[in-house]
């Protein structure tokens, strides 16, 4: 494992350590590197998927990894668009708040 702490020892090591070992080698080690799909690509099927299960403690880290990752302001707004006839309107309406807050943080 990284010396630097990861995002996944920072937030939860301390009480499930191997549950944070395996998110950053399993998660972030193997399926987000997987060459199969770019990251941004992988960013977008991450949003989509988050805000579609209103996984709204995840979003913030995720949409800032999407923008990161290339995918823009208007893509993201556009999936939350598209995601309101596709997984109905009251996730997408939980999600603008957030996704606000996370454009207005990164200066987008």
């Amino acid at each position: 494992m990284a010396i630097e702490p990861t995002n996944a020892r920072k937030s939860f090591g301390d009480i499930a350590p191997h549950l944070a070992e395996i998110t950053d080698k399993v998660l972030f080690g193997d399926v987000w590197e997987n060459p199969v799909l770019s990251p941004r690509d992988r960013s977008l099927v991450t949003i989509t998927s988050l805000i579609s299960m209103y996984r709204i403690n995840e979003m913030p880290f995720h949409l800032k990894k999407a923008l990161e990752n290339g995918v823009t302001r208007d893509e993201i707004i556009e999936t939350i668009t598209h995601l309101a006839f596709y997984a109905g309107w009251p996730p997408a309406m939980t999600a603008l708040p957030i996704v606000k807050k996370v454009f207005e943080e990164a200066g987008v």
